[in-house]
Formats: C-alpha cells, structure tokens, sequence
C-alpha cells in the first residue's frame, strides 16, 4: 500500500523546520504596535483632485529662494547671501507644511508677489487656497480662463477627520525633503553650473 508521504503541517512534532508552527498568524501585523516613518517629503503643488490641509501654526512654514531644474523636477534651496549671482534663476516662496486626505506629508511652494509689486493672479490664488487650507479640507484647481487656480472647499467637513500631523519639527521635514538635494551655497554647486552652463 502506498504511504500518504510526510505530514508538513504536524503541530506536535519536534521538528525545527514544521510550517506549522513557523507560519505567522493572520492577525499578527494588527496586534504589532509600529510607526510609521516619514523618509520621503515630496515638495510639490496639490494634486488636482486632492484634498489638503496646511498646518496652521507659523512654526511649520517659511520663506526661501529656490532653484528649480525643470527637466530633472528638482528644488534646491538657495542661500543668496552666499551666492547672490543666483538671484535671478531663483524664486522665492513660502514651504508650507501640508497633508492630504490620505496622509501624504508635502511641502507646498507658494510664490510671493514679484518685488516690481505686480500681481501673479495664479500666485495670488494659490496663496488664498494655502490660507483656507489652514482651517478647512480644500482642492485646488487650475482654471485655464481665469489664469488662476479655483478652491473648492469639502462639501461635508465634518465627515472628514482633522488632519493627524506627523511627530517632527519643520526643520526635520524640510530635511527630508532636501536629504538629496543639498542647498546651494557656491556657484560651484552641480545645480548652479547647470543653469550657469558650467
């Protein structure tokens, strides 16, 4: 008569390697107590079709001159003091802490008006959609007839959570954010040669 072969499932035996008593139960990685780290901080505008707030307290915001290389989609933060040569590839914005709906940790770049005074009206709108966001759940909208971009404010607020603001101070997020990207202080700097054709 044929034997059945080897139970590999036997919760009795002694041996080391039984799948049965190796095999992690369904319920383990609910009951485990973690944190979730934040190693990643893109720097970016809203998403069209997300839902964002700004962190309201002045701590968790500041203005910078950056440099952006467009075909690379990269942002290094300037020190024009040490490199003033730059200050016309810069623009300068506040980083404003942001979230969305979903968790997503972001630094929002919204320009200041230009120092001739004149107004940006998609600069002007953004800004307006950042200080709503301080206190309500909004989407942000490019509306191509009105060069500027719309807000639209959650219908049903009270259906959505306040935002749960990760445990690290701003200095420790713009750290994430740039952790590749180090600020450019010399004109030797691989980003300032690129747009300086060195």
């Amino acid at each position: 008569m044929a034997s059945d072969g080897p139970k590999l499932f036997d919760p009795n035996t002694d041996d080391p390697f039984d799948l049965a008593r190796l095999r992690v139960s369904q319920d383990f990685l609910e009951i485990t107590p973690t944190k979730k780290l934040i190693t990643t901080v893109p720097i970016r505008r809203p998403g069209p079709q997300d839902f964002v707030r700004v962190h309201p307290s002045v701590e968790y915001r500041a203005l910078y001159a950056l440099l952006e290389l467009k075909e690379d989609r990269e942002i290094y933060p300037v020190d024009l003091r040490a490199v003033p040569e730059l200050a016309g590839e810069c623009f300068v914005a506040t980083l404003f802490t942001a979230i969305t709906r979903s968790g997503v940790l972001f630094l929002w770049p919204v320009r200041i008006p230009s120092s001739d005074g004149r107004i940006n009206e998609w600069h002007a709108s953004m800004a307006v959609a950042a200080e709503h966001a301080m206190t309500k759940w909004v989407r942000v909208k490019a509306n191509m007839s009105l060069r500027a971009y719309e807000v639209f404010v959650a219908q049903s607020p009270q259906s959505i959570p306040d935002p749960e603001w990760p445990d690290l101070t701003y200095a420790e997020i713009c750290r994430i954010a740039f952790k590749d990207r180090h600020p450019v202080t010399r004109l030797d700097h691989p980003a300032a040669k690129r747009v300086r054709g060195g």
